[in-house]
């Protein structure tokens, strides 16, 4: 057996047959080095297997047993299962545990595994009908192979399925190709860690001989991907700054009339916030300020005092919400503060256009709306401030597509979401950063409370006390209609049920599959309290401001992310009076018991964010594509704050050694090559 290289072809290896190859091009690999780059996704430790359950728990466990019966069964209809019964121990032990694996819909199953065959068997058990089950287990068939030490009794590396290739055969080819390549040819464009050489890490990311030593292996290919990572955010980070931008908010007139005509003070949180805003403005480069708070803590005066500034200084100020009622709620606001100072305020949706100041001469100074702003020919004449609320609701495009009918100008991008310091350093690395951590004073107390199982009797007298008392209620479910898939309360159906429970009162229905225009209509005539009570899937997640509205209750609330089930109560407590989110639940689940106790033990934004990143991983905490981190290998690392601040640190100590990368070629290719765009 010859020795190879990292770019040679897989056509070129010996021990890879011809239909092997195949499957891995139908994957994207073609070459040795695209084989070992693929490191395990996890690992199963097979020097001591678990024990066969006896009941479910919440952790996937790794059995070893034989299958004793298989059979194809039936179910609604044409459809189908394979079904295999795995007896813990060989043929010979006393068969005393048991538990059926399922493949559902996969015929191709009855041919892969048989009766007699000795199996490892990786998933979560559930319990089904007083037994113990598995459906769609990770399964391998143990062999008599001469290979088999890198497959048991060891930390064994269980890789991403490629279609038409055992994992065992993965494993052996990973396992004689890092035998026989010269994989110092894979080194690295920065070395990220020069005490731990990387062709040693690679080789204890694939075969580790200890659980710590292959998570230290993980870590520093983690690195070397966040590396990369903010290399890119810091690079982006400093050519913004190489921008000329303009020197806006050396005047302040109008915004200390605006200060001194509020019935409130604002929060310290606030004032830091806006001092911040005000040295961005005044200094040389264009502003790109993220303004990160909790739900109700006030941004939008935060953002009401920068577009002063810029008024101020000559030029118009925008803001853009993800909505057309969310638009319109700024406008009413925008109007209600600045009128009295003489401004000249726009809005512009899709569905509206409105200007509160046709009495007055010249241009629109503050424009708000839409991204209908970005194709309705809205006659900038000179935008010098850019504020987008919700950010995350937007794609990239859309905030440059707004940036550019402006020139240079300073933009402030706000979110209601909070996110761990983590991700903040990650998804918004390129802008700086202001906090408001505070609540303003006259906001009431929420409590909330998880029920088990709560009687409808008793929810619905809860309800109307505070309905009779004349608040007014959100009732929040997870599906729209009802589905066979899912065991869940559905809007629509619910929806029906409250109109009778509550007969005296005005019920309404919100869901996502509504036009736009009817969910304007309805949440219009809740805010004006022409509704008491709003039965509603998720879209008010992002809503109007209803002060008088006191009441949420959630249900199935074990089916919301922690993160989605803060934004929810923000819906309540936005007035004076004390106000009740109930989280109802099955309580079957106790991983969702402890994600709601989080719920309830703290109002801290900051504190459930981090929460959710440790209970869920950072995968299902950013599920959206507009992360820009859906491509990455070690996504799982970005909980780790220590990694984060270590790759920010090795990439700032590297453009501030070489801005523009002279010296660097290589890292500015992976800048370019890598282009990711974040936030």
């Amino acid at each position: 057996m010859s020795g190879y290289r990292c770019d040679d072809a897989l056509t070129a290896v010996d021990f890879i047959s011809a239909k092997d190859v195949l499957a891995y091009g139908s994957a994207g690999i073609t070459t040795i080095g695209e084989i070992l780059d693929r490191l395990p996704k996890r690992y199963e430790d097979r020097r001591m297997f678990d024990a066969f359950p006896a009941q479910a728990g919440g952790t996937a466990l790794c059995l070893r047993g034989m299958v004793v019966d298989t059979q194809v069964k039936r179910f609604g209809g044409r459809k189908q299962f394979y079904e295999a019964v795995v007896f813990e121990g060989d043929e010979n032990a006393l068969r005393t545990n048991k538990i059926t694996c399922r493949w559902f819909n996969m015929p191709w199953m009855k041919n892969a595994l048989a009766e007699g065959h000795e199996v490892v068997i990786y998933g979560k058990p559930k319990e089904y009908q007083g037994g113990m089950v598995m459906d769609h287990p990770d399964y391998e068939i143990v062999g008599d192979s001469d290979e088999v030490s890198i497959h048991l009794e060891r930390i064994v590396p269980i890789y991403k399925g490629v279609s038409g290739i055992p994992q065992r055969r993965l494993r052996e080819h990973a396992y004689k190709l890092l035998e026989n390549t010269d994989i110092s040819c894979l080194a690295p464009v920065y070395d990220v860690d020069p005490t731990y050489p990387r062709h040693e890490a690679l080789r204890e990311a694939h075969f580790p001989e200890s659980l710590e030593q292959a998570e230290a292996a993980k870590r520093y290919f983690a690195l070397e991907e966040f590396f990369a990572l903010q290399l890119s955010v810091v690079w982006k980070r400093a050519r913004v700054r190489e921008h000329q931008g303009r020197v806006l908010g050396k005047k302040t007139k109008l915004l200390t009339e605006f200060y001194h005509s509020l019935p409130f003070d604002l929060t310290e949180a606030q004032k830091r916030s806006v001092k911040e805003v005000i040295a961005d403005m005044r200094s040389p480069f264009p502003m790109s300020r993220l303004l990160q708070g909790d739900v109700g803590s006030g941004k939008t005066f935060v953002a009401l005092c920068a577009m002063l500034l810029a008024v101020d200084s000559g030029v118009q100020a925008a803001l853009m919400a993800p909505t057309q009622i969310l638009a319109e709620q700024h406008y009413l606001t925008f109007k209600k503060w600045l009128e009295p100072l003489g401004l000249r305020i726009s809005l512009r949706t899709g569905s509206r256009k409105e200007d509160a100041h046709l009495e007055m001469d010249g241009e629109s100074q503050i424009i708000i709306g839409t991204h209908a702003l970005l194709y309705d020919n809205v006659a900038f004449n000179d935008l010098g401030l850019i504020v987008i609320d919700e950010q995350h609701k937007f794609g990239v495009g859309q905030r440059s597509s707004l940036i550019q009918q402006g020139v240079m100008p300073d933009v402030l991008v706000m979110t209601a979401t909070p996110i761990p310091r983590t991700l903040t350093l990650t998804i918004y690395g390129d802008l700086d950063v202001s906090i408001l951590d505070e609540r303003p004073a006259g906001r009431g107390e929420v409590i909330t409370a998880v029920r088990k199982k709560p009687k409808v009797t008793d929810i619905t007298k809860f309800l109307k006390e505070q309905l009779t008392s004349g608040r007014q209620a959100y009732l929040v479910y997870p599906l729209v209609e009802e589905s066979d898939a899912l065991k869940a309360e559905a809007a629509t159906v619910e929806f029906e049920k409250w109109c009778k429970r509550l007969s005296k009162f005005k019920v309404g229905l919100l869901h996502g599959k509504m036009k736009p225009e009817e969910k304007d209509a309805v949440m219009t005539a809740f805010r004006d309290a022409e509704l008491d009570v709003l039965v509603a899937t998720t879209v008010i997640e992002v809503g109007v401001d209803v002060p008088n509205a006191n009441t949420m209750i959630i249900h199935n609330a074990e089916r919301f992310g922690l993160a989605q089930l803060h934004q929810l109560r923000g819906r309540i407590g936005r007035g004076e009076h004390k106000s009740y989110c109930i989280l109802a639940t099955d309580g079957k689940s106790a991983d969702a018991m402890e994600k709601l106790q989080v719920m309830a033990d703290t109002s801290d934004g900051f504190k459930i964010a981090e929460a959710d990143l440790r209970l869920r991983g950072p995968g299902d905490v950013l599920g959206t594509e507009q992360s820009g981190l859906t491509n990455l290998k070690f996504i799982d690392f970005l909980a780790d704050t220590e990694l984060i601040r270590e790759a920010r640190s090795l990439a700032e100590k590297v453009i501030a050694d070489d801005p523009l990368l002279k010296k660097s070629p290589a890292l500015l290719r992976l800048i370019h090559d890598g282009e990711v765009e974040i936030g």
